[in-house]
């Protein structure tokens, strides 16, 4: 049960093949477990400050485009960027990335951006690799596999719980 004072978690996330939005949606249903904590999720196009305005932690999730964070992502953090600037200083956060090959510099420019905004980040980075490598891999339809779905559910109940219980 949610109360108005409860702590809100925030998931935005971008999806073209499906993947990330797997991984948001694992993570959503793990964190909706936790007793006195409201989540919202939101694709990136959606979002904007106002969504990170009121909530108090963050779980970021994006797919690995030509080794980067996706462009509707990325316009996300732009649109937000300086209308919260100073504002949301301290509070958690985390990443979730969807990769055909590594991943690394997805979570590096997510990293960067949440350096600016003073964010704390309170997990490790979940990054799936998915192994699509020609054009007609990288455009199919994905399905994450269930172990790692399960992985960003514990994600998402751990920083759900941590943000219900003050700890972050």
């Amino acid at each position: 049960m949610t109360s108005p004072t409860s702590p809100t978690l925030l998931i935005v996330y971008q999806s073209t093949t499906g993947g990330t939005e797997q991984m948001a949606q694992a993570a959503y249903r793990g964190a909706a477990r936790v007793v006195g904590l409201r989540v919202c999720i939101r694709r990136a196009q959606e979002a904007g400050p106002d969504d990170l305005l009121g909530a108090q932690g963050y779980l970021f999730a994006t797919p690995e485009n030509l080794a980067a964070v996706a462009g509707l992502m990325k316009d996300f953090f732009d649109r937000s960027y300086y209308p919260v600037l100073e504002q949301i200083n301290g509070r958690p956060y985390a990443v979730l990335v969807c990769a055909g090959s590594d991943g690394s510099n997805a979570v590096r420019q997510v990293e960067r951006i949440a350096t600016g905004w003073r964010l704390r980040k309170v997990a490790e980075s979940l990054i799936v690799c998915t192994h699509a490598q020609t054009p007609a891999a990288i455009l199919a339809p994905k399905t994450i596999a269930p172990a790692d779905l399960a992985r960003c559910e514990e994600l998402g109940e751990a920083f759900g719980n941590g943000l219900a219980m003050g700890v972050f």
